[in-house]
């Protein structure tokens, strides 16, 4: 694995000082129209009513420590993405999704809404930064797979929203168009790799904050999950194949002992 010093630095400091000024990013965010919702019968005793009221942005950016820790959090994210590609035009458009996909999580995490304010204009911002990638490096492959990316990404979501709207907010269907703009210019592979895993993680971590009681099964943030997995298929993609691979060899080892035991 090769880690490039100098733009890690470079790309850290941008996170910190873009992740310091999130909280006032958030803070300015129009409130969305608040939605009726009417807890079935198994939520009735959750810990976290699912119809409290939403937390207000202008509450949620006056969180304590909020602007030193969302620091922290982009710089630690855009210095790796910069210490895995190095001096790449893909470390433009990287280093503006770390931010604005910190401020995404946080506030889909704790108000299970994904801003359109903020995911409409990074469409602009992203597709220009990718088309300037592809005319310095003169790889135009890499632009027809970001579109392929984008309308894959973004097809595929909405019919699953339109199938079941329940278990998937509009939101998350924006987000997806994003990412695969985004990350589809790296790679379709990176970009399947990077769904499958945000899809994996919320399986994983659903499971998690169920038990723990944290968030109910049914009204669970898909944001988080699916930016982390599109930034690990984005910078760490091979070393989430291997993971895969050891993952499929121990279940494939571990189902043969059980079958020559019977």
């Amino acid at each position: 694995m090769t880690w490039n010093l100098a733009p890690a630095l470079v790309a850290a400091a941008w996170g910190a000082a873009s992740g310091a000024v999130l909280p006032r990013v958030i803070a300015r965010l129009p409130e969305p129209e608040p939605d009726p919702l009417v807890p079935a019968e198994d939520e009735a005793d959750f810990a976290r009513p699912v119809d409290d009221p939403k937390e207000p942005y202008a509450d949620l950016a006056r969180l304590p420590g909020l602007a030193w820790k969302l620091a922290v959090v982009s710089a630690v994210l855009a210095g790796l993405a910069g210490a895995r590609i190095g001096w790449s035009p893909a470390l433009l458009f990287l280093g503006y999704l770390v931010p604005v996909g910190v401020a995404l999580a946080l506030v889909d995490w704790r108000t299970r809404y994904l801003p359109t304010r903020l995911i409409a204009p990074s469409y602009v911002v992203v597709g220009v930064l990718v088309l300037l990638g592809s005319v310095l490096t003169q790889d135009w492959l890499s632009l027809r797979s970001s579109a392929i990316g984008w309308v894959g990404c973004f097809a595929v979501f909405f019919v699953m929203w339109f199938i079941s709207p329940g278990s998937l907010a509009y939101g998350d269907v924006r987000l997806s168009g994003l990412l695969g703009l985004a990350v589809g210019s790296l790679g379709l592979a990176q970009l399947v790799l990077g769904m499958f895993t945000g899809f994996l993680l919320l399986a994983v971590g659903g499971i998690v904050l169920s038990l723990a009681r944290v968030f109910h099964r049914r009204h669970m943030p898909f944001g988080p999950f699916l930016l982390a997995g599109a930034f690990l298929g984005a910078v760490f993609p091979l070393q989430l194949l291997t993971a895969y691979a050891w993952t499929v060899e121990g279940v494939s080892s571990l189902v043969g002992s059980v079958v020559d035991a019977l």
